[in-house]
Order: structure tokens, then sequence, then C-alpha cells
């Protein structure tokens, strides 16, 4: 699906936040924001995965958010260990309502890639009970770094999508199968796979084009 892309500068707590917006040029049905991985270890909003997981979504008809954390290209700031990560991207939400009202009442899928998962995760369970968002009962998680991120207690939605490379080798999968047991959520794992996903770009997608089939709708 074509899209169309803006560059435009939000406003968090340490100055801009540098983000790109793109936009589906058939229906608007939602949107999504979608984080990236470390910013101290080049993480940024042009990750691969990032970009992956931001043109299934938009095939799906969901706007795709792919903001810079603090730190990372045009963004203001210092890297803050998730906590004022996550205060950044509630207030970019709450922003993107008031410059964009036609996208106020669509819900939010929320996706992350390895520390971005963490941020994704903190802001679901954030605004889960606040009216004033509406949020897809889902979370779209690649390489989990939640548990290293965890500075608030997390809530994951049963119907997350937890992908992880069995051979991951920043946060091997073991380490991940031992935090997510207790929740009795399953998870994706895909074989001889690192957790950069070299090789396996393709079944990442298809994984994810898969899951937003049967999970994307124009209500919450």
């Amino acid at each position: 699906m074509c899209s169309r892309m803006e560059k435009i500068c939000f406003h968090g707590g340490s100055g801009n936040i540098d983000c790109v917006i793109e936009w589906p040029l058939d229906k608007i049905v939602g949107l999504a924001l979608v984080l990236h991985p470390h910013p101290l270890y080049g993480g940024s909003r042009d990750n691969k995965i990032v970009t992956t997981i931001a043109r299934e979504c938009i095939n799906r008809g969901l706007v795709s958010i792919r903001p810079n954390f603090r730190g990372v290209g045009e963004s203001d700031g210092v890297f803050d260990n998730a906590i004022g990560e996550t205060e950044d991207m509630t207030v970019l939400l709450s922003q993107i309502m008031i410059s964009y009202p036609e996208l106020a009442e669509l819900p939010i899928m929320l996706a992350g890639f390895s520390f971005g998962s963490a941020v994704a995760a903190q802001i679901y369970s954030s605004l889960l009970h606040n009216n004033n968002y509406c949020l897809y009962k889902s979370l779209i998680i690649i390489g989990s770094a939640i548990h290293r991120f965890e500075f608030k207690k997390v809530s994951l939605p049963e119907n997350s999508l937890i992908i992880h490379g069995e051979d991951d080798e920043v946060v091997p999968f073991n380490e991940l199968l031992e935090w997510i047991r207790p929740k009795s959520l399953p998870i994706v794992m895909v074989p001889s796979c690192t957790h950069f996903f070299h090789g396996k770009l393709l079944i990442l997608r298809r994984i994810i084009a898969a899951y937003l089939s049967i999970n994307v709708s124009s209500s919450c």
C-alpha cells in the first residue's frame, strides 16, 4: 500500500521529539505508535525492524507514528532508562490527538522492538484505564526487553504478539521465557534467529501481517 509521509516535531519533557508520520492513502482505521531500540546502541526510528512493523501497520490502514527517543536524530535530551521516554511518548500521543483531531477517536496500536518494547508496555499499562485513549487490546513486542526496563509493573494484554529469536544474543530466549512464564502468554519463537532478525525479516513481516489481519479494526 502507498503512503504519504510527513516529518514533524512534537514537544516532550526534554524539548523536541523528532517524529515521522506516514498516512495510508486508503481508509484509515487507527494509528500505530512504533518504538525503536536502545538509543545508546544505535537505535532509531529508521531501524529495519521498526520500519517493517510500520509498513505492515500502514498496509492495514493504520497511521504509522515513528518518533526518535531522546538524544536521537533531532530529538532533544538524553537517555532516561525508559522513564523519560515513556513520559515523552505519552505526551506525544496527546499532542497528536490535538494536532490531528480526525485521529482522536480512532484506536491506537502500540508496538516496539527491544528497548522500544519496554516503553510500549509502560504506555499501555498507564493508559489502559484512561478514557481519553482508545487502545487496541493488543501489543506488538519484538525482541522484548520489557523486564530490563520495568520501572513500574506492566500489564500485558492476553492478545499480545510477542516474537523472539531463538538465538537472541542481546536478550537470550530463556531469559525472556523465565519472565513471561508466570504471565501465561505465548511467544512466537523464530528458529536460528538473532536479536536483529538477520535474514529473517520476511518471516517477521509475515507473522506481523497475519496478526494485524485479525486484530485491526476501526474500534477498540
